[in-house]
């Protein structure tokens, strides 16, 4: 399915559009995605940061990620949904949850992230490149 990707939150408060193929996507097995997402990883899909337009206002939770910039986790205040996080000072891209696309089914993961955090009840079947860390 090619660009444009629409999404947003479960309520509808956040809405967001993306005007560019995904440059990745993957599982994320860091701590930070498990709490974020209440289950042992999430799946992102990232996005250069100018081809995304967010409408609506995003709650943020900033934590220092292990690479030790700032990474920012946005979500809708009224519902909750986790829609999309950003590195302060970062390369400028986005990383979109990917259940918050209006059809998440065109995404295919092609890694697995930070598996020095996975956990060892939730293994990801199939042949995807696994990093323990970030892909350099």
């Amino acid at each position: 399915m090619p660009a444009p990707y629409s999404g947003g939150c479960r309520c509808g408060a956040i809405r967001y559009e993306c005007n560019a193929e995904a440059m990745f996507s993957a599982y994320c097995h860091c701590r930070d995605c498990q709490y974020a997402s209440g289950g042992p990883f999430a799946v992102i899909a990232m996005f250069p940061g100018n081809a995304v337009r967010f409408e609506g206002t995003a709650s943020t939770y900033a934590v220092r990620g292990e690479s030790g910039g700032t990474v920012r986790r946005n979500f809708c205040p009224t519902c909750g949904t986790p829609v999309w996080s950003d590195v302060e000072g970062g390369p400028g891209w986005v990383a979109i949850k990917a259940a918050t696309f209006d059809d998440p089914s065109w995404l295919q993961p092609v890694a697995e992230i930070w598996t020095d955090s996975a956990q060892p009840w939730a293994r990801i079947p199939g042949t995807v490149t696994r990093f323990a860390r970030n892909p350099q």
